[in-house]
């Protein structure tokens, strides 16, 4: 089953058989449209019987049927696009080899998108469909010239922990601007709390809430995926078609986890002892692999940076190997942290606290090896060194953490840097081209630690400025790049380490309370009780707690 994302909301794939429907479920998938007529090949199974499997999972199903080198009728378009709009995404359409499923979605789009963003969208996945670019053309604008985009005040592009908090502390300044929040997903995640799920200390259904608990009040909520940024005309134009024009855009769209990029883990992940922290539905199986686990050989990985919360691969294996500790297990456990870097923390003054647990575990830590390829029924992972040798290793667990980059979507933007990220300025977290876009968050180019609590400190910053640019002012607040990131080194004691750029060590409470160069239990304690509610009802209600933004006259007058 190989699925290529083109939209957030829709994918295609060759064709799929009755028992790939599970796995098209537990991948998110709501909807599945059948493109290919039957009885193309004599070992193509029946819609019937993939509409029964999908129904059998939960899903809806639809039958679409195309003949391969025949034109696509007009009504069919028509049948497709009231499909991307009526039914529940995300969508999967499959025919032989995807091609015309891509093509149905393309032509679909194509009254309402420009034919460079499908394109750019369908060739990322693989598909070809530049002979289409002429009929595209022809259909773009037809619908989208007679209707006015909404305008907003403030359009911000992301409901994660960015867009929230910059939405909430915007409000919290100007209550009466009209202020919209661009985001396609129903649940909102507290990524943070997954170490601990994946510890057995959170439940996982604390982590999560629905998208619409979270807005801020008087801050409405567009539902759908940006397709194309358009910033010479002020606008973004979602999957759908449909545009927004904005006084000041937010940009706030996260990063993309590359899954993908690691050969052969997509089809093992979830099974077979493989296991990730950095998914929702995959925590809990940590926790459930490392209970299971009383001897053999535990490998935890950490990729290329940047990635979210550098601290998190070593998280798992400090919280992971403590368990085995106390339950004496550890003997009979062997234990690898190989990682794609040269040093285990970026930040030089926390490293010896942490290397007394890696002692302590007895843990061998391979530098200079990046995760290339998961055989997960063999129980080996393969990994490249320094010098471009392979190595493989049996396993009985391993913990991935995928490489890390920007959203297609950035990428093919004007928003983006060299590197695929949202291009601001490291201080005022202004676009470096557009004087009324600014960014924060995991998806910018800002060289900090991508974490929440760096969220905390630049939505105030984003939103004075944003302010000062809707007023005809210059942006007068400054972030600093301070990160956080509270390394679970057992259960019960963290090394809290907080820093600004260039790892110029910050800490926000006086070292008698919490000393962040040793494992404490007060830290445990602001990790575990302390911050889930400063981030549900602080940072998510324009509540800065030791969050107030520094502004250049006054960094001026100190200097």
């Amino acid at each position: 089953m190989d699925i290529k994302q083109i939209a957030p909301s829709f994918a295609a794939a060759p064709q799929i058989r009755p028992d790939d429907v599970i796995r098209i479920a537990e991948a998110g998938y709501k909807t599945i449209i059948c493109n290919r007529p039957d009885a193309e090949a004599d070992d193509q199974p029946r819609a019937a019987e993939i509409a029964a499997a999908a129904r059998a999972a939960g899903l809806e199903f639809r039958y679409l049927p195309i003949k391969g080198g025949k034109p696509i009728a007009e009504e069919t378009l028509a049948s497709f696009d009231e499909a991307l709009r009526t039914c529940k995404a995300p969508i999967l359409g499959y025919c032989r080899t995807g091609n015309r499923s891509s093509t149905l979605w393309a032509l679909a789009r194509s009254k309402m998108l420009s034919p460079d963003a499908i394109l750019t969208a369908t060739a990322r996945a693989g598909y070809d469909l530049s002979g289409l670019r002429p009929m595209m053309e022809e259909r773009f604008g037809t619908e989208v010239t007679r209707i006015k985009p909404q305008k907003y005040d403030v359009l911000i592009v992301g409901g994660g922990a960015g867009g929230i908090s910059a939405a909430a502390s915007i409000r919290k300044r100007r209550g009466n601007l009209r202020i919209a929040i661009v985001e396609p997903r129903e649940m909102h995640y507290y990524q943070p709390g997954w170490t601990l799920v994946g510890a057995g200390v959170f439940d996982p259904a604390v982590t999560r809430r629905p998208t619409a608990e979270v807005i801020p009040e008087g801050v409405t909520w567009i539902r759908g995926a940006v397709a194309e940024f358009q910033p010479d005309q002020d606008e973004v134009v979602l999957e759908d078609g449909s545009r927004y024009a904005y006084g000041v855009l937010v940009v706030a769209p996260g990063l993309k986890l590359d899954w993908d990029a690691i050969d052969g883990l997509t089809e093992t992940l979830g099974q077979n002892g493989v296991t990730s922290n950095y998914r929702y539905d995959l925590a809990p199986y940590t926790w459930e692999l490392v209970q299971d686990l009383k001897k053999g050989a535990a490998i935890f990985t950490q990729p290329p940076m940047p990635i979210k919360c550098a601290g998190a691969p070593q998280k798992a294996m400090y919280l992971s190997a403590d368990h085995w500790f106390r339950t004496g297990a550890l003997k009979d456990i062997s234990i690898d942290f190989s990682l794609s870097g040269a040093v285990l923390f970026g930040v030089p003054d926390y490293v010896p606290a942490l290397m007394e647990y890696v002692q302590k575990y007895r843990a061998q830590l391979n530098f200079g090896q990046t995760l290339v390829r998961v055989d997960g029924p063999g129980r080996v992972a393969t990994f490249r060194t320094g010098d471009g040798s392979l190595v493989e290793k049996p396993f009985d667990l391993l913990h991935v953490v995928p490489p890390q980059t920007g959203l297609d979507v950035i990428k093919a933007s004007p928003l983006a840097d060299a590197a695929g990220w949202v291009a601001v300025d490291q201080a005022t977290l202004q676009h470096t081209k557009y004087a009324n876009i600014f960014g924060l968050g995991d998806g910018c180019s800002t060289p900090n630690a991508k974490t929440a609590a760096a969220v905390r400190k630049q939505a105030p910053v984003v939103a004075v400025n944003a302010l000062a640019i809707l007023d005809g002012r210059v942006p007068v607040a400054v972030y600093d790049g301070y990160g956080s990131c509270p390394l679970t080194v057992e259960r019960g004691k963290i090394v809290l380490a907080e820093f600004l750029y260039g790892g110029k060590v910050a800490p926000s409470l006086p070292t008698w309370l919490i000393d962040g160069k040793k494992a404490t239990r007060a830290a445990w304690l602001l990790k575990e009780r302390m911050l889930p509610p400063m981030y549900w009802q602080g940072m998510f209600k324009g509540r800065e707690y030791l969050a107030q933004p520094a502004l250049r006259f006054e960094k001026i007058a100190a200097e």
